[in-house]
This record gives structure tokens, sequence and C-alpha cells, in this order.
């Protein structure tokens, strides 16, 4: 029987180098976080999670969330571990592995989503290996979610993926690392680079 498999979108940043929220930025037919959102919905996903913070009344109204379970997280402040920490709750019990996207990475498409998944095996985490250096989205077995909960701060995934040391899985990604959209120059960059995608 195949895995039931959980996707978590990130999307509870508060946007503060940019000044306004990221996910609602336009990208192609709607917002930057639409575009992610419809990504994840075409992944072999048996439940799909977005976590918000950041801008919460404003991405709820303006962000088609059709088919995505909606949590929200008040401590989005606190770092991305405390938007995986909020979501865990959500997670389905059946769930036997969480993959993690960024809301504010719309290079990742749904092929790479599959080749991790597929590439994963039954290790602990896999991690996409692209060209220039580890990336997400993220795959995490279900044994991993007590230490998922109990983490703090920005980059507490990396620094769990350190400690697993060789039990970490990377599956080959024939590109670089997608950009992610933290400030208006990297909004321009992701545009230029997906071109008709970005619209």
């Amino acid at each position: 029987m195949p895995e039931f498999v959980a996707g978590l979108v990130l999307a509870a940043g508060g946007s503060s180098r940019l000044g306004q929220p990221k996910q609602l930025l336009p990208f192609g037919r709607g917002t930057l976080l639409d575009h992610v959102l419809s990504v994840a919905r075409e992944c072999p996903f048996d439940q799909r999670l977005c976590v918000i913070g950041g801008g919460a009344p404003e991405v709820r109204q303006q962000v088609d969330f059709g088919g995505v379970q909606v949590v929200e997280n008040d401590a989005f402040g606190s770092g991305c571990s405390s938007s995986i920490a909020a979501a865990l709750g959500a997670v389905d019990e059946r769930a036997g592995v969480l993959v993690l996207m960024l809301g504010d990475q719309p290079g990742v498409s749904v092929s790479v989503v599959e080749r991790l998944i597929s590439g994963r095996g039954g290790a602990p985490l896999a991690v996409c290996a692209y060209t220039d250096g580890r990336g997400h989205p993220l795959a995490l077995g279900r044994a991993m979610f007590p230490q998922l909960a109990e983490l703090h701060g920005d980059k507490a995934v990396w620094k769990l993926m350190d400690r697993l040391g060789d039990r970490v899985v990377e599956v080959p990604i024939e590109t670089t690392v997608p950009r992610d959209v933290d400030t208006w120059e990297d909004y321009e960059a992701v545009r230029a680079e997906l071109g008709a995608l970005a619209g």
C-alpha cells in the first residue's frame, strides 16, 4: 500500500525585508502563494496544508486555499520552526511522510517533489541535492515528527539534518537551488527566471 504523504507549504513569514506581504505579490494568474499552492495541488499529496501568519487576514482574503487546510501561526516571528510545530497537530495521523515546501519558492516543480518522494526510500529525512547545494523541498518520515515539534528558530531543520549525518538521503536534482523571494530584487529575478509562469 502506498505511503500516505502530507504536503506542508510554509507561508507564515512577516516579509520584513520586503516591506509588504510577499505571499500576495502578483505572480502568474494570481499571487506568489497561489502559484506555490497550485504546484502543491498537482503533487502526489494525500493531504495539503499551508501555514500562514504574517498578514494573515489579507492572505486569507486574497489567496485561493481550495483543497488546502490552513493553519494560522501567531508565533510566526519566532522562525520557521514555529510554523512546522503549529502544523504538526493538523497532519493526518495516517501520514508516513511530511514534505516541506516554501511558500516563497515558486521555482519548485511537481517533478522535483515527485523525485524527492520516490528517492527518499525509508530515510528519516530526504533533501534535494541541487547542482549547487542542498535545498527545499524536504521530506521527513513520521519518526522525525516528535523532533520537528521541538525545533526552535529559523534554520532548525538544517541543524536537525546536521545531527542526522549520513542518515540523510540526498536526492539529485539536475538544476540549481530555486531562488526564494526575500527582497524586491529576488522577486524581480524570479519573475525573469520563470518567465511565462510568472506572468
